[in-house]
């Protein structure tokens, strides 16, 4: 989506900037997260969308300036621009000299807190996956919005409504109600991508129609600290503000994935979500509007060095339990604090954001069996997967993050970059509270807190521990705009 404050860097396309979208991200990503799982849905993907006869697509292709000018010709058609009003609260820039270079991220995945609200125009981008009107596109792009206008190909303009949205994910479905005959977009297997593969985005950067650029897949599987479902293409087809919800496709025309995000400050960095993780969601939203999640009552966090050796690992891998929500699933199947979760169904775990990504295609009432390490001795459990609400889904926000006022993320490798940081460590302040201890304290956005009480801090786990055994005042490390300094916060004002 694009708007004047959006014009030097993406909603992060969504997000490493999220655009613009309020979004309810916040939830969704504190790294201590409850792990939930998509439900498939009961519709069937032949009847929705299109594919390509596999045995008719050539396995290797020769690229030449026709080849590539005929294949643009027929895709343009099946991508839309999209013009929305939305109602969004006022914007006050916090810190980085009065300007705010996460401020798209912010807003995308924590909300603006600001009270106010007004209308603002943005563009964005979508493709038609059928010819009864279905367009994908992105959240942030149709969050909040008042009226929704989508502009075909051949100028023809139709009003749009929002059949369902994933702000998780960051996707959106939407409907036209056509005149006349749709050119729709057939979806290909983001799975079989290969890094070097040659690739085209197709969308309304700046407002420029139906702008086309092409690249290669640069990398797959990237965390760029989305949320527990990250899992992004990375290209370098060129995607600029106004690209969300436009495709990312290959050179057999398929759509392979969902273009959502840019690093606000690079070149040739652009991240799609991968059109295999939206397939699932779109059906759910087709038929139920939403997502329907299932829920296992844990929180987890990242296997570092440090706690490999602790617990006994002989490699760096596996998700750390971080707490067992009363009532889970999981603790009616005797998870503990401490356990080490292996493996979910046979399948390993290499990485900690991948359980919630390996269990996604599990359904609430399915039988789980997690392999866990437990005092250094591996143990099996089994537990029956629940459904996830909204409230359990606010649970594992962490109280001291609430006492203080402030929301907390990970730092990334990408985000280190987007700061100037030499390397990724500590954690990034996403969220102040007005009139909480950390605003009165002078936190601000974009802070990272290295130190706290002298003590560094690597993950949220060590925040909050390293928090709740703080006495008297409690001193703060950060680092803003290159530089490092100490803030600190009297601690008899905290609760508890």
């Amino acid at each position: 989506m694009m708007t004047r404050n959006h014009l030097r860097r993406h909603c992060m396309l969504k997000r490493i900037h999220k655009r613009v979208s309020p979004g309810t991200f916040s939830r969704a990503i504190t790294i201590v997260f409850t792990i939930s799982f998509f439900l498939n849905s009961t519709l069937s993907a032949d009847s929705f969308w299109d594919t390509l006869d596999k045995s008719k697509i050539q396995k290797e292709i020769t690229l030449t300036n026709e080849t590539v000018a005929k294949l643009v010709e027929r895709l343009k058609p099946a991508v839309v621009n999209i013009s929305v009003t939305q109602l969004v609260k006022q914007e006050i820039p916090h810190g980085f000299g009065g300007e705010d270079p996460f401020g798209d991220f912010w807003k995308r995945f924590f909300g603006n807190q600001e009270p106010k609200e007004f209308k603002r125009k943005s563009l964005g981008s979508g493709f038609i996956i059928n010819k009864d009107g279905y367009i994908v596109t992105n959240t942030h792009v149709v969050q909040k919005a008042k009226d929704i206008t989508v502009i075909l190909y051949n100028k023809e303009q139709y009003p749009a409504r929002v059949v369902g949205t994933d702000p998780k994910t960051d996707i959106a479905l939407i409907k036209i109600e056509p005149k006349g005959n749709l050119t729709s977009v057939p979806l290909g297997d983001s799975d079989s991508l290969k890094e070097g593969e040659s690739v085209i985005a197709i969308g309304n950067p700046f407002g420029l129609a139906e702008t086309v650029t092409a690249g290669i897949v640069s990398a797959k599987g990237r965390v760029i600290g989305a949320g527990p479902y990250d899992d992004f293409i990375q290209t370098d087809a060129s995607i600029n503000p106004g690209n969300s919800g436009g495709p990312l496709m290959n050179y057999h025309g398929e759509v392979v994935g969902i273009n959502t995000a840019i690093v606000a400050t690079a070149q040739g960095i652009g991240f799609a979500v991968p059109i295999n993780m939206a397939k699932d969601i779109l059906l759910q939203l087709k038929d139920k509007g939403k997502v329907i999640r299932g829920w296992l009552g844990v929180s987890i966090q990242e296997i570092t060095p440090e706690l490999s050796r602790s617990f006994g690992l002989e490699e760096e891998r596996g998700a750390l339990v971080s707490d067992v929500l009363p009532g889970g699933p999981a603790e009616k199947a005797g998870f503990k604090r401490g356990d080490v979760i292996l493996e979910a169904n046979g399948k390993l775990i290499k990485d900690y954001y991948e359980l919630p990504r390996m269990v996604a295609s599990m359904s609430p009432g399915e039988k789980v069996t997690f392999k866990v390490l437990r005092d250094g001795k591996e143990q099996t459990f089994s537990t029956e997967i629940g459904e996830l609400r909204e409230e359990e889904a606010a649970k594992p926000l962490d109280s001291v993050q609430k006492q203080l006022g402030i929301s907390l993320q990970p730092v990334t490798p990408e985000i280190a970059a987007e700061l100037g940081m030499k390397r990724a460590e500590g954690v990034i302040v996403t969220n102040v509270e007005p009139n909480s201890l950390a605003s009165e304290a002078g936190f601000q956005r974009g802070d990272v807190i290295l130190e706290v009480d002298r003590t560094p801090v690597n993950n949220l786990q060590d925040f909050s521990e390293t928090i709740r055994k703080a006495d008297k005042t409690i001193l703060f490390l950060l680092y803003r705009n290159g530089s490092t300094f100490y803030i600190s916060i009297k601690s008899s004002q905290k609760e508890g």
